[in-house]
Order: structure tokens, then sequence, then C-alpha cells
């Protein structure tokens, strides 16, 4: 069975760190970009970075110098690194896996998703 599992979620400062893993299963991924998405409530899933299978990344505006997504391809492992974390950054984090190589933001271009993990920030 195909899995995507993250983990390093939890409740930070403003001003802090987090490093969220995501373990995939049933299959490499190392053919694949990867991705995360983030949604808090009230918004629509948006994705926050991108690593190509080639290592190129992609990061939304917001996140820009503060988050860094990188890959293990011998451990079948995602990371996204996230410093500097304020109030806006809190949503509930997901990892994706697509096999499609050119970028895209959309949601529904993702084929495999893990079940999320919660990231909370206080001010």
């Amino acid at each position: 069975q195909e899995q995507l599992v993250e983990s390093g979620g939890g409740l930070v400062q403003t001003g802090g760190s987090l490093r969220l893993s995501c373990a995939a299963s049933g299959r490499s991924f190392s053919g694949y970009a990867m991705g995360w998405f983030r949604q808090a409530p009230g918004s629509e899933r948006e994705l926050v970075a991108r690593i190509s299978r080639g290592g190129s990344t992609y990061y939304a505006d917001s996140v820009k110098g503060r988050f860094t997504i990188s890959r293990d391809d011998a451990k079948n492992t995602l990371y996204l690194a996230m410093n500097n974390l304020n109030t806006e950054d809190a949503a509930v984090y997901y990892c994706v896996a697509t096999r499609l190589v050119i970028l895209s933001t959309l949601p529904h271009d993702y084929e495999w998703w893990g079940q999320g993990t919660q990231v909370a920030v206080s001010s």
C-alpha cells in the first residue's frame, strides 16, 4: 500500500522553527515531484513548496527565505524545514507527490496525499 506519512508538527512560538518529515512507503517516489500543501481553517489548500525529481525547488512567496524543502531518496523521505514561523503559517500541512513533471500549484494535480500534520503558532 502506497502511503505518505507526515510527522514533526506541533505548537511553536512566533519566530520559532519546526522540521516536518514525510515518510513514503509502498513504492519509491524518487522519480516523482513531491511537495507540501497547507490548509488553514476557512482557506483553500495552498502549495507551500515543491521539489522536482531532479532537485529543483519552488516556494510560495509567503515562505521564501524561511522554508526549505529537501528530499532523501535513499530514505524515501521528504522534509520541510520551517524557520521564523508566524501566526499566518498555522495550518495543517500535507505531504504530496505527483507524476506531473511540470510545476503545478493545483491540488488536483497531486495523486498522493498524506493525512496531514498540524502546525500551530502562538503569538
